[in-house]
């Protein structure tokens, strides 16, 4: 197909007309992190079942390839930062291998200075593209102490809806989409009892100031294993998390850690299993959105109105501090940030609260 106008990728792709040469091809790129790549699952999703016909390649880095593998139809490439695509010149040469690729336009959802310098020489190859608008403005606006305004801001699932909708390709994401379950890795088969329910709990995130103290998590996990009831598993990563969390699973009787024990996929695919997902703001509760698994998130230095809480979760699972007691909040967007009074702020969660809400969910 050559160059054409967004009506008409629009309504060729969707069955109204059937003058279509070949299919549109359209490249997506999202490099990092894990909680944006997940968030981007259920968008594509969406985009896929919306335009049957449309050609995805997505460009990501090789560890996340297995969370794409979930977008049913999309064929994905890596991109290989570390080594033969670094700095300019293997930057260069990754863009004239997805060029090779034929491609019509591409959708840019990262938006930093990697992917600014592949659209840069996209533009030379007169393939368009849109980019990600990531709001940094109103997000600084969110986060200023004095005076605090505090309001919803656009999610980001929907800024990277309105990044294919500006290329033509316009969806809804209301519309449902069929998730499913993966088989069960065998050394989950072994250790959890199948007739209960499953609860994961990941109680770690990439900054302190928006993870619920570990002392505090392990008296909600108590509570847990109290009932008797339940199978919980404990997600994280490193050495160090891996330590902790075989730590607080040897002492009770109903928890088991999987810390360092599946591969990235077989971690997913047990996540797809889960009743319910305990997480802070951070990738595992967007992990376990993207299969449709209710999420609980326990929020410090951030706050859901900043847009990334994790998809389609209800305003009850979202689980604040007291913000009578910390009325700045929310003090940062990524949670990097630290305010001197407010390092306590997760602590004004109980963990009745949690455990509550657990139960009410199950």
């Amino acid at each position: 197909m050559g160059k054409t106008s967004k009506n008409r990728n629009v309504s060729s792709l969707s069955g109204k007309s059937s003058k279509v040469e070949k299919p549109f091809h359209l490249l997506v790129i999202r490099l990092s992190a894990m909680g944006d790549v997940a968030m981007t699952v259920p968008v594509l999703q969406r985009l896929v079942k919306t335009y049957p016909q449309l050609k995805i390649t997505v460009l990501t880095k090789p560890f996340f390839q297995p969370i794409f593998e979930e977008v049913s139809g999309v064929n994905i490439t890596s991109a290989e930062v570390k080594t033969k695509h670094k700095r300019i010149l293997g930057l260069w040469k990754l863009a004239r291998e997805l060029q090779s690729l034929q491609l019509d336009a591409v959708a840019d959802l990262h938006n930093v200075l990697r992917t600014k310098i592949l659209r840069f020489f996209f533009f030379f190859f007169r393939i368009k593209s849109a980019v990600v608008d990531k709001g940094r403005k109103e997000k600084k606006e969110l986060t200023k102490l004095q005076p605090k305004i505090i309001r919803p801001l656009k999610t980001t699932h929907q800024r990277y809806a309105d990044v294919f909708a500006e290329l033509g390709f316009p969806i809804d994401l209301n519309i449902p989409v069929e998730v499913k379950k993966h088989p069960v890795p065998q050394l989950i088969k072994e250790q959890l009892k199948q007739s209960r329910k499953w609860i994961g709990i990941a109680s770690f995130a990439a900054h302190e100031p928006k993870m619920y103290p570990l002392s505090k998590m392990e008296e909600v996990i108590a509570k847990l294993d109290a009932e008797n009831k339940y199978d919980i598993l404990l997600f994280g990563g490193g050495k160090q998390e891996e330590q902790q969390l075989n730590n607080i699973a040897s002492k009770y009787k109903n928890i088991v850690s999987i810390a360092g024990k599946l591969s990235f996929k077989e971690e997913l695919q047990t996540v797809s299993n889960l009743d319910v997902m305990l997480s802070m703001d951070s990738g595992n509760g967007h992990l376990a959105a993207m299969f449709g698994i209710p999420v609980i998130t326990i929020w410090g230095a951030t706050h859901p109105f900043a847009g990334f809480t994790p998809f389609k979760q209800p305003k009850d699972n979202q689980l604040l501090p007291d913000l009578k007691k910390y009325p700045f909040l929310p003090t940062s967007i990524y949670g990097n940030k630290k305010v001197e009074g407010y390092e306590k702020v997760m602590e004004s969660i109980f963990s009745e609260t949690i455990v509550k809400r657990i139960e009410e969910v199950l």
